[in-house]
């Protein structure tokens, strides 16, 4: 699963440039967790174009053992957002992402495997696909692309759950969250121009 990562966007691609992903395994560390064995690995991206570097990606993902239990959800603090959005998803949008991105794994669009074999209550929502939404969600705030976003899933989404984007101006840039109806955040980011 994408736990997270970061995007320091350097310089805009244009539509005709011949771009070049690099990428290497930065990290791999297993732990011990509350649900089982987990294994860490940091990936690192840079994106080219012929200008040079365009966008460095640190993704920092996590794998569970098979026979892991799923956390409960944890209570949390409400903060009360600046700005707000409401966002919707479903079963042909994740499929589209999954088909987008090359991710096969049948989680996010597969609804009986979800269920059945990995034991969810729905699909789940694509951390990078709601990594997105608060990047575009901060530059419609600012008004320009940050030059730094960071992130972390904190919570699965699913696709039946209502949720908003949330914003408020913070001290190392613009804080940004998605949270349940229920006020549970899924994804956590920072956004610094």
């Amino acid at each position: 699963m994408w736990a997270g990562g970061s995007l320091r966007l350097v310089d805009r691609l244009r539509l005709g440039d011949a771009i070049q992903r690099r990428s290497q395994i930065t990290s791999v560390t297993v732990k011990d967790g509350r649900s089982g064995v987990l294994c860490f690995v940091k990936v690192e991206h840079e994106i080219l174009s012929p200008r040079g570097l365009a966008i460095a990606e640190v993704q920092d993902i996590v794998y569970r053992d098979s026979v892991a239990q799923k956390s409960p959800a944890q209570l949390v603090q409400r903060v009360t957002p600046t700005w707000t959005a409401e966002k919707t998803t479903n079963p042909v949008m994740l499929f589209r992402y999954s088909a987008l991105t090359f991710n096969g794994h049948r989680i996010h669009y597969d609804r009986p495997y979800a269920m059945n074999e990995e034991n969810y209550p729905g699909l789940i929502v694509h951390g990078p696909l709601q990594a997105t939404w608060l990047l575009e969600f901060a530059t419609t705030i600012h008004k320009a692309e940050p030059q730094n976003f960071q992130f972390r899933g904190v919570q699965p989404l699913f696709d039946f759950m209502a949720f908003r984007l949330c914003a408020l101006e913070h001290k190392s840039g613009l804080k940004l969250w998605i949270e349940t109806a229920d006020g549970v955040p899924t994804m956590e980011a920072i956004a610094q121009w």
